[in-house]
Protein backbone atom coordinates (compact mmCIF):
# COMPACT_ATOMS: atom_id res chain seq x y z
CA UNK A 1 0.00 0.00 0.00
CA UNK A 2 1.59 3.62 -1.05
CA UNK A 3 2.06 6.29 2.14
CA UNK A 4 -0.89 8.28 -0.02
CA UNK A 5 -3.22 5.59 0.18
CA UNK A 6 -2.36 4.74 4.12
CA UNK A 7 -2.68 9.06 5.04
CA UNK A 8 -6.38 8.75 3.21
CA UNK A 9 -7.05 6.04 5.43
CA UNK A 10 -6.87 7.87 8.63
CA UNK A 11 -7.02 11.47 7.69
CA UNK A 12 -9.28 12.92 9.88
CA UNK A 13 -9.35 10.29 12.16
CA UNK A 14 -8.73 11.26 16.17
CA UNK A 15 -7.20 8.90 18.46
CA UNK A 16 -7.35 9.27 22.43
CA UNK A 17 -4.05 8.65 23.68
CA UNK A 18 -4.46 8.49 27.73
CA UNK A 19 -1.50 8.38 30.43
CA UNK A 20 -0.17 10.03 33.55
CA UNK A 21 2.98 10.16 35.65
CA UNK A 22 5.40 7.14 34.50
CA UNK A 23 4.31 6.46 30.99
CA UNK A 24 7.08 4.63 29.09
CA UNK A 25 8.24 7.68 26.28
CA UNK A 26 8.89 6.00 23.24
CA UNK A 27 5.49 4.03 24.05
CA UNK A 28 3.74 7.10 23.96
CA UNK A 29 5.77 10.02 22.08
CA UNK A 30 6.56 7.38 18.73
CA UNK A 31 3.36 6.39 18.25
CA UNK A 32 2.04 9.78 18.49
CA UNK A 33 4.24 10.90 15.87
CA UNK A 34 3.72 8.60 13.80
CA UNK A 35 -0.29 9.02 13.61
CA UNK A 36 -0.40 12.91 13.56
CA UNK A 37 2.76 12.18 10.48
CA UNK A 38 -0.05 9.51 8.80
CA UNK A 39 -3.00 12.24 8.79
CA UNK A 40 -4.58 11.23 12.18
CA UNK A 41 -5.87 14.18 14.93
CA UNK A 42 -4.48 12.61 18.17
CA UNK A 43 -5.01 14.12 22.19
CA UNK A 44 -3.68 13.38 25.42
CA UNK A 45 -5.82 13.14 28.27
CA UNK A 46 -4.73 12.52 31.83
CA UNK A 47 -5.64 12.40 35.29
CA UNK A 48 -5.15 16.45 35.43
CA UNK A 49 -4.04 18.98 33.16
CA UNK A 50 -0.96 19.50 34.62
CA UNK A 51 2.08 17.94 32.61
CA UNK A 52 2.98 14.10 32.99
CA UNK A 53 6.64 12.54 33.13
CA UNK A 54 7.93 9.97 31.14
CA UNK A 55 10.00 7.35 31.83
CA UNK A 56 13.09 5.57 29.93
CA UNK A 57 12.70 2.49 31.43
CA UNK A 58 12.89 3.74 35.14
CA UNK A 59 14.91 6.84 34.73
CA UNK A 60 12.76 10.43 34.33
CA UNK A 61 12.24 11.20 30.98
CA UNK A 62 10.44 13.95 29.09
CA UNK A 63 6.92 15.87 29.97
CA UNK A 64 4.12 16.11 28.04
CA UNK A 65 1.20 18.24 28.72
CA UNK A 66 -2.20 16.57 28.45
CA UNK A 67 -4.93 18.37 25.97
CA UNK A 68 -7.78 16.85 28.34
CA UNK A 69 -8.86 15.19 31.42
CA UNK A 70 -9.68 12.09 31.16
CA UNK A 71 -13.15 13.04 33.33
CA UNK A 72 -13.58 15.15 30.27
CA UNK A 73 -12.89 12.58 27.37
CA UNK A 74 -15.62 10.62 25.58
CA UNK A 75 -15.52 7.74 23.47
CA UNK A 76 -18.33 9.24 21.12
CA UNK A 77 -15.17 12.18 20.03
CA UNK A 78 -12.46 9.65 18.91
CA UNK A 79 -12.17 6.97 16.77
CA UNK A 80 -9.60 5.04 18.57
CA UNK A 81 -7.54 4.87 22.01
CA UNK A 82 -4.03 3.69 22.76
CA UNK A 83 -2.56 3.23 26.03
CA UNK A 84 0.88 3.46 26.40
CA UNK A 85 2.87 1.18 28.82
CA UNK A 86 5.75 1.97 31.67
CA UNK A 87 4.98 0.05 34.87
CA UNK A 88 3.46 3.07 36.78
CA UNK A 89 1.54 4.72 34.04
CA UNK A 90 -1.17 1.62 34.12
CA UNK A 91 -0.75 0.84 37.64
CA UNK A 92 -2.46 4.19 38.43
CA UNK A 93 -4.86 4.28 36.33
CA UNK A 94 -6.38 1.21 36.61
CA UNK A 95 -7.22 2.33 39.78
CA UNK A 96 -9.19 5.05 37.98
CA UNK A 97 -12.98 4.11 37.74
CA UNK A 98 -12.98 7.41 35.01
CA UNK A 99 -10.26 5.38 32.77
CA UNK A 100 -11.45 2.31 33.49
CA UNK A 101 -14.91 3.05 32.49
CA UNK A 102 -13.23 4.95 29.30
CA UNK A 103 -11.67 1.79 28.40
CA UNK A 104 -14.83 0.34 28.32
CA UNK A 105 -16.79 2.89 26.45
CA UNK A 106 -14.15 2.24 23.33
CA UNK A 107 -14.39 -1.12 23.46
CA UNK A 108 -18.23 -1.30 23.61
CA UNK A 109 -18.85 0.81 20.82
CA UNK A 110 -16.45 -1.70 18.74
CA UNK A 111 -13.71 0.96 18.08
CA UNK A 112 -9.95 -0.17 18.43
CA UNK A 113 -8.17 0.24 21.56
CA UNK A 114 -4.48 -0.47 21.16
CA UNK A 115 -2.13 -1.41 24.32
CA UNK A 116 1.63 -2.06 24.69
CA UNK A 117 3.92 -2.90 27.37
CA UNK A 118 2.32 -2.78 30.86
CA UNK A 119 -0.76 -1.20 29.14
CA UNK A 120 -2.48 -4.25 28.76
CA UNK A 121 -2.73 -3.91 32.50
CA UNK A 122 -5.40 -2.03 31.71
CA UNK A 123 -7.72 -4.47 29.84
CA UNK A 124 -7.28 -6.49 32.43
CA UNK A 125 -9.06 -4.11 34.91
CA UNK A 126 -11.25 -3.42 32.33
CA UNK A 127 -12.36 -7.10 32.02
CA UNK A 128 -11.83 -7.02 28.11
CA UNK A 129 -9.17 -9.92 27.80
CA UNK A 130 -11.51 -12.73 28.88
CA UNK A 131 -11.62 -15.27 25.66
CA UNK A 132 -9.34 -13.12 23.67
CA UNK A 133 -5.68 -13.91 22.64
CA UNK A 134 -2.80 -11.11 23.87
CA UNK A 135 0.33 -10.10 24.33
CA UNK A 136 2.14 -8.31 27.00
CA UNK A 137 5.70 -7.05 28.66
CA UNK A 138 6.52 -10.65 30.03
CA UNK A 139 5.91 -9.77 33.87
CA UNK A 140 2.36 -9.53 33.48
CA UNK A 141 1.61 -12.20 31.50
CA UNK A 142 0.15 -14.18 33.98
CA UNK A 143 -2.07 -11.59 34.96
CA UNK A 144 -3.04 -11.39 31.45
CA UNK A 145 -3.94 -15.34 31.57
CA UNK A 146 -5.56 -15.14 34.73
CA UNK A 147 -7.95 -12.51 32.89
CA UNK A 148 -9.16 -15.21 30.66
CA UNK A 149 -6.63 -14.29 27.65
CA UNK A 150 -4.92 -16.26 25.75
CA UNK A 151 -1.31 -15.18 25.91
CA UNK A 152 1.06 -15.14 23.37
CA UNK A 153 4.77 -13.66 22.63
CA UNK A 154 4.56 -11.73 19.13
CA UNK A 155 5.04 -8.08 18.25
CA UNK A 156 1.63 -7.46 18.16
CA UNK A 157 -1.80 -8.95 18.41
CA UNK A 158 -5.03 -8.10 17.16
CA UNK A 159 -7.92 -9.59 18.42
CA UNK A 160 -11.39 -7.68 17.36
CA UNK A 161 -10.96 -4.26 17.99
CA UNK A 162 -8.11 -4.94 20.62
CA UNK A 163 -4.05 -4.66 20.05
CA UNK A 164 -1.42 -5.67 21.88
CA UNK A 165 2.26 -5.22 22.12
CA UNK A 166 4.97 -6.53 24.17
CA UNK A 167 7.30 -3.70 24.85
CA UNK A 168 9.48 -0.81 23.10
CA UNK A 169 10.82 -2.62 20.48
CA UNK A 170 7.13 -3.55 18.58
CA UNK A 171 6.21 0.37 18.33
CA UNK A 172 5.98 -0.13 14.95
CA UNK A 173 3.74 -3.20 14.33
CA UNK A 174 1.61 -1.56 16.98
CA UNK A 175 1.23 1.62 15.54
CA UNK A 176 1.10 0.29 12.00
CA UNK A 177 -1.85 -2.25 13.60
CA UNK A 178 -3.81 0.11 14.89
CA UNK A 179 -3.48 2.64 11.57
CA UNK A 180 -4.53 -0.85 9.90
CA UNK A 181 -7.90 -0.95 12.58
CA UNK A 182 -8.51 2.83 11.95
CA UNK A 183 -8.36 2.28 8.59
CA UNK A 184 -10.81 -0.57 8.19
CA UNK A 185 -13.39 1.85 10.06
Amino acid sequence: MKKAERMAGIAGSRVLIMATDGFEESELFEPLEILVREGAEVKLAAPELKPIQATVRDDPGKTIRPDLTIAEASADDFDALLLPGGVRNPDSLRTNRQAIALIRAFAGAGKPVAAICHGPWLLVEADLLRGRTATAWPSIRTDLRNAGATVVDEAVVIDGNIVTSREPDDIGPFTEALIGLLQSR
